[in-house]
């Protein structure tokens, strides 16, 4: 039997469909890289919520767990409207710019087989914003009423932080094209903004009642520190998540890039994340002998190297990380000197620890160029763009929660906060074994039932 003789058209067409099968194969491993980290950063809520029920004394614990919930629930439907708009319409500045693939009811907003990008990118980027939400979280519980967190929280995570990751991560970004902007791990674009908004919410939120007697503050202690611990570790795993969605997974020859395109690889990330991770836990350590610092130690490791992922040598990270602890210690109890009741020290760990990660990539990078006609990293664009970053985070959080305060929807009343959130505010109890008697003393339920109550 004679077998046909190839032609180059048919050996063109056999290229054609192999090289088909392959782009299709590359398209799947992006969508499937972006799904597992979209994934793991549900952990870093896991750990947000059994961090902030452990900080929180036992009358609060249910409310500060069931604020991290709805966080979530709220942030991901709220981004779907308008956050990634806002990410697609204002890399410019205050100008929008015509987006409209990116509004709800576009077709690339919903399941299209031919479109294996937008709904992954959304979602992790969804999860980036529940987070910048969440940060916030800790620090205002134990007397911030639900609703206004949750008013709070959507305009941070799918208002404010994204307005600023159109401005610093957007290939067409202003501060990128502009200043040579470089944060490829979000130091500036999440924490920052985070912790300076935070800090605009504390100084109208004011203080829990005991925490400052006649000016000196007083030490409230968590009720449950190892779930605290737990909850922090769990955050560390969430963050390789979340570092993960800040590398770009390309097709073809190009392979791994930064936000930025720069050329770099998942081995510089797992090198300086670890090392900083380390040099945190060990700085905060050193710096307290606290163990909740030194948990919290950890995130500020990895958040003053993240912005530097890409550059930094390991060793160097592991320097930054153990020196920025120090910062970090020093910043909160700043603050606490000044009146602020950061209950868990979202803004040393959060907002003043991104400023200066972004501020060190201008010290130790300077002049590393960008690619696509940027400007090459300067340690006067990062300086101004950090500072940027601060007031971005810190005007809205101001102002959002004065207006808040005003309307007296803020803050519960201080006979509630007295009495605890969870007896108010969620109407159900942490520890079904023991509830609150009128004496304010605590009753064992067992001795109640006994009793015919």
């Amino acid at each position: 039997m004679a077998t046909e003789t190839p032609t180059l058209e048919s050996l063109q067409a056999s290229l054609d469909a192999q090289q088909a099968i392959f782009n299709m194969h590359q398209a799947m491993n992006v969508e499937v890289f972006y799904w597992w980290c979209t994934a793991i950063m549900v952990m870093i809520h896991a750990g947000f919520l059994a961090y902030e029920m452990g900080a929180s004394r036992s009358k609060n614990a249910l409310a500060a767990g069931v604020k991290n919930i709805l966080a979530l629930a709220v942030i991901i439907p709220t981004f779907y409207l308008f956050g990634w708009w806002i990410y697609n319409a204002f890399p410019g500045g205050l100008m929008p710019v015509e987006a409209s693939a990116a509004l709800p009811w576009a077709q690339s907003m919903g399941p299209d087989v031919q479109d294996m990008g937008t709904g992954i990118f959304w979602a992790a980027f969804a999860l980036f914003g529940a987070t910048t939400g969440s940060i916030m979280s800790g620090a205002v519980i134990e007397r911030i009423r639900v609703s206004a967190f949750l008013i709070l929280t959507v305009i941070l995570g799918s208002g404010v932080w994204i307005l600023a990751g159109a401005w610093g991560w957007h290939p067409d970004g202003w501060m990128l094209t502009e200043m040579g902007y470089h944060d490829v791990g979000a130091s500036g674009v999440v924490h920052a903004i985070a912790g300076f908004f935070t800090l605009g919410v504390l100084i109208n939120l004011g203080p829990r009642v005991g925490k400052f007697i006649n000016g000196v503050p007083q030490q409230i202690r968590a009720h449950n520190l190892p779930m605290t611990l737990i909850g922090l570790m769990m955050i560390i795993f969430g963050f390789f998540g979340f570092l993960g969605g800040c590398i770009i997974f390309n097709g073809g020859d190009t392979g791994w890039t930064t936000i930025y395109n720069n050329p770099t690889n998942l081995s510089a990330f797992a090198f300086n994340t670890l090392m900083g991770f380390a040099g945190g836990v060990i700085g905060c350590y050193i710096a307290t002998r606290d163990p909740f610092w030194t948990m919290s130690g950890g995130l500020v490791g990895i958040i003053s190297v993240a912005a530097g992922l890409d550059l930094y040598d390991p060793g160097l990270a592991f320097i930054i990380a153990t020196c920025v602890s120090f910062i970090a210690v020093g910043a909160a109890k700043l603050l606490e000197k000044k009146g602020i009741d950061d209950a868990v020290g979202a803004v040393a760990v959060h907002g003043v620890t991104g400023v200066v990660a972004v501020i060190l990539v201008g010290v130790f990078a300077g002049g590393t160029p960008n690619v696509g006609g940027n400007p090459a990293i300067s340690l006067y664009g990062q300086t101004i763009c950090a500072i940027i970053m601060a007031v971005l985070g810190f005007v809205p959080g101001y102002t959002v929660s004065y207006l808040l305060k005003k309307f007296n929807m803020l803050r519960v009343p201080e006979n509630v906060e007295v009495l605890g959130l969870d007896e108010v505010e969620i109407l159900a109890h942490p520890y079904p074994e023991t509830v609150p008697a009128k004496s304010g003393t605590t009753t064992n339920v067992g001795d109640l039932e006994a009793k015919g109550a």
